[in-house]
């Protein structure tokens, strides 16, 4: 029978949620680093027993850690992230000019035939990647020296590169998004960058159909359509039908279009699911009733999913990489919270469950399912 593996990175640590195939019972392990920032927790689809953390302090800066046993030893890894090619600046929030410099690493992604082979997210916003487990790490300098960079803008959290999709039947072709930038598209693996932003329309900046400057705060795809996008935006829910060449809006009778976490079921691509949070200003669900809403028809239909969930005085927010789902034959939907709850269901959204209450603030949520 497979196993359940929930990989939950922390405010304060990561811990790693394991049950069999019927997901009744979980045992929690950790914290693994524990006091340490655990920005994102990933394991590699080639190799179940790969495991890749990104771990972060104010203190003592960045580090990668990697476990070849499925999280039960880590191994502290190669931490020299250095921006390549041209210094070159991005737009500040007030338009002024502002020097690259490297925080942190947001979003790690294991490629999905080289267990080897991981690509991580930045900020400031760059893409980097190691061919050898996380030992050595080279930018791929296409993106940021791109002619839109000096043009890219901070979001509220900084100019950071959350999100990258790679794509399973193209090797070439990899997505990226930045906030507040937008989305860009490589199709010759990362040394060349086209802003795929046509059709989204933005508030807060001075050319509401711009190329770049967009908010973006998640998108996700489904492994056997990669050219159809779905996308959470600053506000809207988002969908592209044509590799990101275009994009209209989905979010149809949402209750708020705001929010940061966007997944697709694993067996349905045009199954979806996005936490929506009552704005900008005030990011917690509406009424304070936590809410998952599904759409079966890839957008603008959607159905709240409650079975389970609090009902009322619930103030907490769901961030951009704390939702996942898992691949089993009744798949599975996870998603983690600032108040350091992880909810699953085990019947694609049906009903709801806590495997875990009492965590610090939860960065996010990955699930592997182990033979």
């Amino acid at each position: 029978m497979s196993l359940v593996r929930v990989l939950v990175g922390t405010r304060k640590g990561a811990f790693i949620l394991t049950s069999d195939a019927n997901r009744e019972r979980w045992t929690i392990e950790g914290p693994h680093f524990g006091g340490w920032e655990i920005y994102h927790l990933k394991g590699s689809p080639a190799d179940p027993d790969r495991l890749y953390a990104s771990q972060s302090s104010g203190w003592f800066g960045q580090m990668i850690q990697r476990s070849d046993d499925g999280g039960k030893t880590w191994k502290t890894m190669d931490n020299k992230f250095v921006y390549d090619g041209v210094p070159g600046t991005h737009q500040w929030y007030d338009g002024t000019p502002h020097p690259w410099e490297f925080k942190r690493v947001w979003h790690l992604e294991p490629s999905y035939t080289d267990p080897d082979t991981v690509y991580a997210g930045v900020e400031d916003a760059a893409l980097f990647r190691s061919t050898d487990g996380g030992a050595s790490w080279q930018e791929l300098h296409g993106l940021r020296t791109h002619e839109s960079a000096s043009r890219w803008t901070p979001g509220a959290g900084g100019l950071g590169l959350h999100t990258i999709l790679l794509d399973p039947n193209n090797p070439n072709r990899i997505y990226i998004a930045i906030s507040a930038a937008g989305v860009f598209r490589s199709d010759d693996a990362g040394q060349t960058w086209k802003p795929i932003n046509r059709g989204l329309k933005s508030q807060y900046i001075p050319d509401p159909d711009a190329e770049v400057g967009h908010c973006v705060h998640r998108i996700a795809m489904h492994a056997k359509r990669p050219n159809v996008i779905y996308m959470q935006k600053h506000w809207d829910v988002m969908r592209s039908d044509d590799a990101g060449e275009s994009w209209f809006e989905v979010s149809g009778n949402l209750p708020t279009d705001f929010g940061f976490a966007i997944d697709v079921h694993a067996h349905e691509p045009e199954t979806i699911y996005v936490v929506p949070i009552k704005s900008d200003s005030e990011h917690y669900p509406l009424d304070g009733k936590l809410r998952v809403y599904r759409s079966r028809t890839g957008g603008n239909d959607w159905e709240p999913l409650s079975k389970g969930l609090p009902e009322r005085d619930c103030y907490v927010n769901v961030l951009r990489d704390a939702m996942a789902v898992d691949s089993l034959d009744s798949c599975g939907i996870y998603f983690g919270t600032t108040g350091g709850q992880v909810y699953a269901s085990p019947d694609g959204g049906d009903t709801w469950a806590p495997i875990a209450r009492d965590l610090p603030a939860v960065l996010s949520v990955e699930v592997q399912s182990v033979p």
